[in-house]
């Protein structure tokens, strides 16, 4: 298989827009430095579906966000945007001619986006950048800010992922330890540890879900994962066009399920199962959200006292990779209307560069000294939210640290052992894994017209898990893998991949990220 180039592609886009509103603080007085007055501006920003912000009568007024205001020095006027009317919302607010100052969105080429920032409604950020945020170009990874950058100039400020491999291949450590075997590092390890767990009463040494979602430990192994793309002999193809490493990954399910290893029903068991199961203490291995590893510990012990849970380095395949999918780099982006003058735009980029101070991160990780926190003998002791209400308190004050790492709140996991060893399997298991993809935004047109055609952001389409789906439990033969491809490919996959070949040629709107190795 042709590996991917680490490079990233961002192209333009054939748009019309109207002009930019903003304007509202024309003149004011540069802030955010702690000598001169606030700096003004209005922002747009998606609630991230967070109720304590949607539930709010006033946000303007809220407790957080004026303590925020003092501290970086800025007087803002938030709009918020419901997250499930988030693209229909900017689209009408680009339609209107009614944009803020300062716009959260996402990649330049997003559906958010709409092809504003080629219209020129928002100003490139390079110069300010670098005469202003020096906290920020040290630390913002090259992949982000090309994911804001369009015609090589950058155009917003990202809260980025300096790691963006999430999922992680779980295992119950006690189990482990009974079976007197090491942790697994190839597929056949994994395969013995599952049969050994097996022998011991594990109902279901690795817990799968329908659609392979959460549940692609294997194909990640053999480079396949059904909702990636790759280069092959000049062509951009699905990665399930590798008929030799595909095959080897069917061949591992339809053994793990011959032998009982994965529950009979996977096909349909759903999110909730899947949970349940790992909670109930049925499982020996699951892959799931790094980020859960606390609650997977609180749950399982439950009903195990005994369990001990742990992130492993997922089983390497034989080209040497192994993990999950990659996410992007970036998470949200700040962009700045073209009308904002620019000593308010020095003010906004000196502001959004104090979000990576120690300063900034206390506040937005932890809250306020005596509030929040207190601190004895050195030691930070934190009042951790206990009811939902509090959680999305919480929540609501992570969600204004607009321009940050988010791979993990370091500050809040260091005051736990939890904490301290999701950060540690982050740094030393998920750094060191997953499969990266090309990408394209937005989405290929092919897929308007062949649905079944068409994968989510982690699961094959629909007309390849069916195949995958009978050929583990038997109905058809794995070694007919190269007829799958064939019918794909009369059933509208020569146009899928024509337009993505043409497309990365062109270099439009197209991102490629690399395996990790």
């Amino acid at each position: 298989m042709k590996k991917l180039i680490s490079t990233v592609l961002v192209g333009s886009l054939a748009v019309t827009a109207a002009g930019c509103g903003g304007g509202k603080n024309e003149g004011e007085a540069p802030g955010a430095d702690g000598k001169q007055g606030p700096t003004k501006f209005t922002i747009s920003l998606n609630t991230s579906g967070n109720a304590y912000a949607e539930s709010s009568p006033n946000i303007n007024e809220d407790k957080w966000v004026k303590k925020l205001e003092k501290l970086g020095n800025v007087d803002m006027d938030i709009r918020f945007l419901p997250l499930k009317e988030f693209d229909q919302k900017m689209a009408v607010m680009f339609a209107g001619n009614d944009i803020p100052d300062v716009v959260q969105g996402s990649s330049v080429n997003s559906k958010a986006m709409s092809g504003s920032v080629e219209a020129g409604l928002f100003m490139p950020l390079d110069d300010l950048l670098k005469e202003y945020a020096p906290n920020l170009m040290k630390q913002v990874p090259k992949q982000a800010w090309d994911e804001v950058s369009y015609q090589g100039k950058i155009y917003a400020v990202p809260a980025w992922l300096s790691n963006p491999s999430r999922r992680a291949l779980f295992i119950r450590t006690d189990l482990l330890e009974k079976t007197g075997l090491p942790a697994p590092k190839t597929v056949e390890d994994m395969l013995n540890v599952m049969r050994a767990m097996k022998k011991l009463g594990v109902e279901n040494p690795y817990q799968i879900r329908e659609k392979f979602k959460y549940a692609d430990t294997i194909f990640g192994s053999y480079d396949v994962i059904g909702s990636q793309f790759e280069l092959q002999d000049g062509q951009v193809v699905p990665k399930f066009f590798d008929v030799e490493n595909m095959t080897k990954a069917l061949q591992a399910y339809k053994t793990m399920f011959d032998e009982g290893l994965i529950p009979k029903d996977f096909a349909t068991v759903t999110s909730t199962d899947y949970g349940k199961n790992i909670e109930a203490g049925k499982v020996g291995m699951w892959s799931a959200n790094a980020e859960g590893m606390a609650n997977y510990r609180t749950k399982v012990k439950k009903v195990a006292p005994e369990a001990k849970i742990d992130i492993i380095p997922s089983p390497k395949g034989p080209e040497g990779y192994g993990g999950h999918i990659l996410y992007g780099s970036l998470s949200t982006a700040l962009y700045i209307n073209n009308n904002v003058k620019k000593e308010t735009a020095i003010g906004i980029i000196k502001f959004l560069d104090w979000m990576q101070t120690d300063e900034a991160e206390k506040f937005f990780s932890i809250g306020v000294e005596g509030e929040n926190y207190t601190v004895e003998n050195g030691q930070i002791k934190y009042k951790s939210p206990q009811t939902k209400e509090e959680v999305d308190e919480e929540g609501f004050r992570s969600n204004l640290w607009w321009a940050h790492d988010i791979t993990i709140n370091k500050l809040r996991a260091s005051l736990s052992q939890d904490g301290k060893d999701l950060a540690k399997a982050f740094d030393t298991v998920l750094a060191k894994e997953g499969l990266g993809t090309i990408e394209f935004t937005p989405t290929l047109n092919a897929f308007a017209k062949y649905p079944d055609l068409m994968p989510t952001t982690d699961t094959a389409p629909k007309l390849i898990i069916d195949h995958m789906v009978k050929m583990i439990y038997g109905k058809e033969p794995i070694s007919d893998w190269p007829k799958v491809i064939e019918e794909y490919k009369a059933k509208g996959g020569n146009e899928v991949i024509k337009e993505a070949t043409d497309r990365y040629n062109k270099k439009e709107g197209v991102i490629v990220r690399n395996n990790v190795k």
